[in-house]
């Protein structure tokens, strides 16, 4: 049986609506390894709360502005709900319903008890003043109070959020409380209880996924990296600091090249310039590139760390690496999967290359629920201890039964979800 999407017409069809039907589609795929009766997989295709907030603003000039809020918690079966929170004007129910998806997987997959959730709000941030977000970031979180709480839901950060804006939720849910809890975020800044090691977890867990499936020294390694935010620039510099040569990256300002002959770029001045100014755009020890172009060059590894959608039907055919790692969550369309399956690449998939900051957000809220911190040294020891536990599971998983990364993290995830759901049993 294939689960049912609802009608649209190409005019409906949004971002966030093709990221939802991709992560319906690689349900649909797993329930059929897993042989899944029809009942168990709607179940697991349907998010378990879906919260639709309208959220005011009150602007510098006194104006009054309403943007749309949401909150998704996707499945529980294996703990609370967990998952980012992100401000971007393209957000919608849908994105936010496979993002809370991704995250179950997600988290099952590299066994830690969590389910998914996401939240998100219509908007952009950059055009917000500091009071104007930190206000709408209040009462966004006053709107999906009753969801969220360090035993039922806990947020973090996500797409143009940081840790500023964990310290506010924390502060927001604090107040309403009557005491400090700061086990309900994670990504918090350390002073509140964020653990040594959460900013550049998810770069961190990329890198790790990145070199372990290589198969061999990452010296003379060519990287492109779609994507210098706060996962892709870290990543990019990580991959560096092993050896590799990345030679290519891009933001929404621009892409800028620099070829392996001449050492690549250099990302530690790179990352300076684009704080200075902005964006990458304008770098003076480059050559600018074409932001199409990027995904299409003749490096080893491609690495998409923007968002969702990026690479299609349309660009798969002319995508040259042999080894792409998903920064981003869902930054592949299943027919472009497809297509790069059969030109022979591989693809390890968001679920698994880009689960680091879930697992350290996860050692964040075990030492804020236990009053305790581990160093940043051992953070770090079992952040790769359990993504390269992960990523052997679903290697060997794939080999065993003729299947792709993908295909194989999604058995072992949605498998572990499965199971947990049948072993709790349904109330009444």
């Amino acid at each position: 049986m294939s689960i049912m999407v609802p009608s649209k017409t190409p005019a409906l069809i949004t971002v966030g609506r093709q990221a939802l039907d991709s992560a319906l589609h690689q349900l649909d795929q797993a329930a059929e390894h897993l042989g899944l009766d029809d009942g168990l997989r709607t179940v697991l295709a349907t998010p378990r709360r879906s919260l639709t907030v309208s959220v005011p603003v009150r602007r510098e000039d006194g104006r009054l502005d309403v943007v749309q809020g949401f909150r998704v918690q996707h499945n529980v079966s294996r703990g609370p709900a967990k998952g980012g929170i992100r401000f971007h004007p393209g957000t919608d129910i849908h994105e936010v319903t496979a993002l809370a998806m991704w995250m179950t997987w997600k988290c099952a997959l590299v066994g830690i008890p969590y389910g998914g959730a996401k939240g998100g709000v219509a908007v952009d941030p950059t055009r917000l003043s500091t009071r104007e977000l930190e206000r709408m970031t209040r009462r966004y979180v006053n709107e999906i109070l009753p969801l969220i709480g360090p035993e039922k839901d806990i947020p973090a950060p996500d797409v143009g959020t940081d840790e500023q804006t964990m310290a506010w939720i924390m502060d927001t849910y604090s107040v309403s409380a009557g005491y400090s809890v700061p086990g309900v975020v994670t990504g918090k800044p350390t002073t509140l209880g964020g653990s040594l090691g959460r900013s550049g977890a998810t770069s961190r867990g990329v890198q790790i996924a990145t070199l372990a499936a290589l198969g061999r020294a990452p010296e003379g390694v060519t990287v492109a990296v779609q994507g210098f935010g706060k996962v892709g620039a870290l990543a990019a510099q990580y991959l560096a600091d092993a050896g590799c040569k990345v030679v290519a990256v891009s933001d929404i300002t621009g892409a800028v090249y620099a070829s392996a002959s001449s050492g690549g770029l250099d990302i530690a001045r790179l990352r300076t310039w684009a704080s200075e100014t902005g964006g990458v755009s304008g770098y003076r020890h480059a050559d600018a590139l074409p932001l199409d172009e990027l995904l299409e060059l003749d490096v080893d590894v491609l690495i998409p760390a923007a968002l969702e959608g990026a690479i299609t039907e349309a660009n798969a055919p002319r995508v040259r690496a042999r080894l792409i790692v998903e920064g981003a969550n869902g930054p592949t369309t299943p027919e472009a999967d497809e297509i790069l399956t059969a030109n022979g690449a591989t693809v390890v998939p968001d679920i698994l290359a880009n689960a680091g900051g879930v697992i350290v957000s996860y050692l964040e809220w075990v030492q804020n629920m236990q009053a305790y911190s581990w160093s940043s040294g051992e953070v770090e020891v079992k952040l790769r201890d359990l993504m390269e536990s992960a990523f052997s599971e679903v290697k060997s998983m794939a080999a065993a039964r003729g299947l792709t990364l993908r295909q194989a993290a999604h058995v072992i995830g949605v498998g572990r979800v499965a199971e947990a759901h049948q072993m709790r049993g349904l109330y009444p």
